[in-house]
């Protein structure tokens, strides 16, 4: 009678099944009342942060006589008289005191953009000497006050004669004057590989081309922060105009809405509300053409070494 041989105790043992990995547990959901909160709050802190703004919409387009009237946001009635008046008001016009902004903030960025890109690859990428204390000192005349330095700038444009022109306001900035943009862009020219300008020395090309062909293209974003920050406190400078222009026909935006509000008690709020809401304008444009390389730009030299 055949017997049958015994299996190995190794193969009788029971292969153990495959670990099955534990449930992921999904995360509590918010209550529907939590949740209605929440936003909520949310609807009212945007409210309060942009009733200034919806106020001075309201004002601009009722009487004269209601604008202080009510604190609401919702006008009682819609008159769009302030705008044309207030175009027209003052002897150049507003459309004058808009092209004076526009000339003048064109200067400065161009100044900016050239000037402080400039200085920004030699801290960051060329060698020489006492390099690092002049980096320093650079530094220092961020907490530097621009009133420190108002007096003595006024004499020196007095002296060369640039008193009553554009000059005082645009030529500085061609001279990397901005120690705030010089350290933005160092910033950020640190964070690209030195390799690429290897790559490109190996390749016959200088400074200069190195800079020109590769720099300039990886430093768009921050580039387009400094552009879109000039143009905004270039835009809204009130003590610089007012200091060194005594012409009406060259006064800015800032001067021309002053030129609204008279210290004998004849103020016209309403034109003045509405040129505040046209003068805006010309800001909210100009973000939202370089908004997404502006949060770039901001986002990325936040992190670099």
């Amino acid at each position: 009678m055949a017997t049958t041989a015994p299996t190995p105790a190794h193969l009788t043992r029971a292969t153990p099944s495959p670990a099955v990995p534990p449930a992921r547990r999904r995360p509590a959901r918010r209550a529907p009342l939590a949740t209605f909160a929440w936003h909520g709050l949310m609807l009212l802190l945007c409210v309060a942060t942009l009733y200034p703004l919806l106020w001075m919409a309201r004002s601009s387009v009722v009487p004269e006589e209601e604008i202080f009237a009510s604190p609401t946001i919702v006008p009682s009635g819609v008159d769009l008289a302030s705008y044309p008046a207030g175009w027209n008001a003052n002897p150049p016009g507003f459309g004058t005191f808009l092209t004076n902004s526009f000339l003048i903030c064109a200067g400065a960025v161009a100044g900016n953009l050239i000037a402080c890109t400039l200085a920004a690859y030699a801290f960051a990428r060329l060698r020489f000497p006492l390099k690092k204390v002049w980096f320093a000192v650079m530094l220092g005349t961020v907490m530097l006050p621009g009133h420190v330095t108002l007096i003595p700038q006024y004499a020196l444009f007095s002296a060369v004669g640039w008193v009553g022109t554009y000059l005082p306001l645009i030529v500085p900035k061609f001279l990397a004057t901005d120690a705030f943009f010089i350290f933005l862009l160092v910033q950020f020219m640190r964070g690209i590989p030195r390799e690429l300008d290897e790559a490109a020395e190996i390749d016959g090309a200088g400074r200069w081309r190195a800079f020109r062909s590769v720099m300039l293209p990886l430093t768009v974003p921050a580039l387009a922060t400094t552009a879109v920050f000039t143009f905004i406190w270039t835009y809204e400078d009130f003590l610089g105009p007012l200091i060194y222009l005594s012409d009406l026909n060259d006064y800015p935006v800032p001067l021309g809405l002053r030129m609204f509000v008279n210290a004998m008690g004849q103020s016209s709020y309403g034109q003045l509300f509405a040129m505040s809401l046209v003068s805006l304008l010309p800001v909210f444009v100009f973000f939202l053409l370089f908004q997404r390389k502006l949060i770039a730009g901001i986002a990325t030299t936040g992190l670099k070494g």
